[in-house]
């Protein structure tokens, strides 16, 4: 099939005449786009504004860091006074040593004479809470005396429970069943799972 010379002129127009098209239509869609890029969107006023937002949001920001981290330093200084150990059982064991330890510093010193470890139980949703009882003989004085040296241990302790026995007229003692709560760490107290029931010491 041979071609003539019109068509090769008629061929050769349409090719030229397509890329003139091509060439005003990408002319024509880029200058849009820049134009809409370069048309301006806000007043000064608005940016200025928006600045200042910005500005606050920041300054707010950085206050709160700050009181997180004064909170985290409490936080930190308040947990040192939990019971050490890696299992409920060693807290518990560690609790026990300082029971004794403190009967032992009194004057005179008191001795224990039985205890018993209760069932560790969570405390709140960030901790547990480890329990010992101690049994001993002392007088009034001397329990006093042994509570207000129990407060203010470093350790976070509180009594529980006391439950008195029977005095002796002699000595004036009297027979001592003291229950001891420390605080834990949560991972320390295994979760239960169905209906719990209180354990009675």
């Amino acid at each position: 099939m041979t071609i003539s010379d019109r068509e090769k002129r008629l061929l050769i127009v349409w090719a030229v005449v397509m890329a003139l098209g091509l060439i005003y239509w990408f002319a024509g869609s880029s200058g849009s786009s820049t134009a809409k890029i370069a048309a301006p969107v806000d007043s000064i006023e608005r940016a200025e504004k928006r600045l200042a937002n910005v500005r606050t949001s920041l300054a707010t920001v950085s206050g709160k860091e700050a009181v997180l981290r004064q909170v985290q330093a409490e936080l930190a200084g308040r947990e040192k006074g939990l019971i050490p150990g890696d299992t409920a059982e060693q807290a518990q064991a560690q609790l026990l040593q300082i029971a004794r330890r403190i009967a032992k510093a009194q004057t005179p010193p008191l001795e224990i004479r039985q205890s018993e470890l209760g069932q560790s139980r969570t405390y709140g949703d960030a901790y547990g809470q480890v329990t010992v009882s101690v049994t001993m003989d002392s007088r009034i004085d001397e329990l006093i005396n042994l509570l207000a040296t129990l407060s203010q241990q470093p350790e976070i302790i509180v009594t529980d429970d006391i439950r008195f026995g029977m005095s002796n007229p002699k000595s004036k003692a009297m027979g001592v069943r003291l229950t001891i709560s420390g605080i834990v760490p949560r991972r320390l107290v295994p979760e239960k799972k169905g209906p719990q029931r209180g354990v009675q010491l």
